[in-house]
Parts: structure tokens; sequence; C-alpha cells
């Protein structure tokens, strides 16, 4: 792996930050600086000091050790809704050309930045955009977390074909274990291997808790 990489989801919740954290500590150790970038989080909490705790974006600075959020999360919102609604309540207009300068800055700074979407590969940001508008307008390569759970294997080939289809890259795809007990897991994971065209670049095993997904 090299390069920046916008990494999507089979679906929320289902370990895209946690295929990220991991992605990242992959490029890491082939002595790589990474940061990274979440630039619309919802689910967002405001503390007392009036600064804003988003799980997927603190874990995320945890592991590149960023502190300055002006740039890795330029929007955030408190309801844990969908970004789109979220930023119609807030009265705010979600700019591509925003989000994709604040991109420049930090892929200036590092030798990889991975841009982690919210939600799904057509999660909407408004009326009219959608994640992949996003990943289109940054001109990203696109790895997917596929949640491995009954279902994965329709959810990760539509998402796939999907990326393509926009004309974005298909980079890759993480294998995250959601349970120890998934019926067929080594079959689900050849039959991902053999149609999407290549072994995953990470498998993630279950690690027994919500820190997985």
């Amino acid at each position: 792996m090299h390069g920046n990489y916008f990494v999507t989801g089979t679906d929320t919740e289902i370990g895209k930050t946690h295929g990220a954290v991991r992605l990242i500590a992959h490029l890491q150790r082939q002595g790589k600086t990474v940061l990274a970038m979440k630039p619309v989080a919802s689910g967002c909490e405001r503390l007392a000091d009036g600064s804003w705790h988003n799980d997927d974006v603190a874990r995320l600075c945890a592991a590149t050790g960023q502190a300055d959020l002006a740039l890795m999360n330029p929007y955030r919102f408190e309801p844990a809704v969908s970004p789109h609604i979220a930023a119609r309540e807030a009265g705010v207009d979600i700019s591509l050309e925003h989000i994709a300068a604040c991109y420049r800055k930090l892929a200036g700074q590092a030798d990889c930045v991975l841009v982690e979407g919210a939600g799904g590969w057509l999660a909407p940001l408004s009326d009219t955009l959608y994640m992949e508008d996003l990943a289109r307008a940054l001109e990203l390569p696109v790895i997917l977390v596929v949640g491995m759970k009954l279902g994965c294997i329709n959810h990760a080939l539509l998402t796939a074909r999907a990326v393509r289809a926009s004309g974005c890259t298909f980079a890759g795809w993480v294998a995250n274990r959601l349970s120890a007990a998934q019926p067929r897991y080594a079959e689900n994971l050849a039959t991902l291997t053999a149609a999407l065209g290549m072994p995953p670049l990470l498998e993630l095993p279950w690690e027994g808790g919500a820190d997985a997904a």
C-alpha cells in the first residue's frame, strides 16, 4: 500500500473506523507518516469547554497523533443521524470544495492520508450529494471495509460494483469479523476473494466487543 485512500464500508456500524485504524497502523509499520480525515461526523457530543467529541474522530486521532480537528473533521453534527439530515437541521451546506481544500493541506503534511466516509458508499451528504461524490471529488482510490456477517457477500459486491461504476479505483478490501460464531466464515472469505478479484488487504479477527464494530 502507498498513497492516499478513501475508506468506505458495506454499511454503518460494521467497523469502518476499526478497519481504518488498523490500516493506519499497517502503513506506519512500513515507515510512512499517516494522517486521517473524517470529513463529516454525526453523533458528536458538545463538551463543557465548548469542544466537540466523536468516538470515530477520537480513535483516528489517537492512531495518528493528530490534535487539530479543523482540517481533520471540518463538519461535525450532534444528532446521530444521516449527515444530510443533520446538516439540514443545522442549516449547513456541506461543501465538497471546502473538504477538498482541507484534504489537500493534510496531504501536503504526510506520506499517506486515509479519508473515512460516513455510513456506506451512497450515504447522502445533501439532497443531491453522496459519499461517492466526495470520493470522486478527492480523486481517491477506495478501500472497502466488509463487516463479515450474514449478507456481507451481497453488500460487498454491490458496493464494489458501485465504486467501479462511479469511475473510482477499487483499491482493495478489509475483512472485519463481527462475530466469533459466523457460520461458514472461511467459505464467505473465499467467495469474496474470488468475486472481488483479490484477497483482503487485512483480515481483522473478532475482538469480542464494540471496539471491533
